[in-house]
């Protein structure tokens, strides 16, 4: 496993390294083949906060703990919080073949942008109707492999989001799955 330690407003000590090291091989046991795992580290306000993104066995998990006490606490919090997700899904991963497995996910900023306002209406438009608009800060791109809305709501609740962007791997069209207010999953597909 390729583990990347990153520091924000932080030096990651080799102690550090070792200790993240050592507490994310414990999530090995659970994964055929763990790609990557990057684990950015950084002291906000007197929080200690440690984001770990790891790619394993076609599936992207992720996970973010903030404390104030110390680094090595927030260390174990997300591992701890990693591990959970992981086993709460583990026989849902485990009865699939990896190759076939999600992958990741992509999000595309465009047709929500025209879907909201129409592809006529202009941004300036927009911002004359709704006020000051947003301004998009951060773009992520990702390959996005065909799944089931199963998989993907099962990929969603690994990286712990309320929405999860796939590629149908029946219609091979881009749909959305959400959660719903009442615990369950919504999915939206085009017309």
């Amino acid at each position: 496993m390729l583990i990347q330690v990153k520091g924000k407003n932080l030096e990651v000590t080799d102690a550090l390294k070792n200790y993240v090291d050592k507490k994310l091989r414990k999530l090995e046991k659970y994964f055929h083949d763990i790609k990557e795992a990057t684990v950015t580290m950084s002291v906000s306000r007197g929080m200690h906060v440690v984001e770990v993104q790891l790619e394993g066995d076609g599936i992207l998990l992720r996970g973010e703990e903030r404390r104030g006490t110390d680094m090595y606490g927030s260390i174990d919090q997300v591992v701890e919080k990693l591990e959970i997700r992981v086993k709460k899904f583990k026989g849902k991963l485990y009865g699939k073949t990896t190759e076939e497995g999600p992958k990741e996910k992509e999000a595309i900023k465009e047709q929500a942008m025209a879907e909201a306002f129409g592809p006529e209406t202009p941004a300036a438009e927009a911002e004359a109707e709704f006020g000051e608009m947003p301004t998009i800060v951060r773009t992520k791109r990702f390959a996005m492999k065909p799944m089931a809305p199963e998989e993907a709501a099962q990929q969603m609740e690994l990286l712990h989001h309320s929405f999860f962007v796939f590629r149908n791997s029946q219609s091979e069209d881009v749909n959305v799955v959400y959660k719903r207010e009442d615990g369950n999953y919504g999915l939206i597909e085009p017309a």
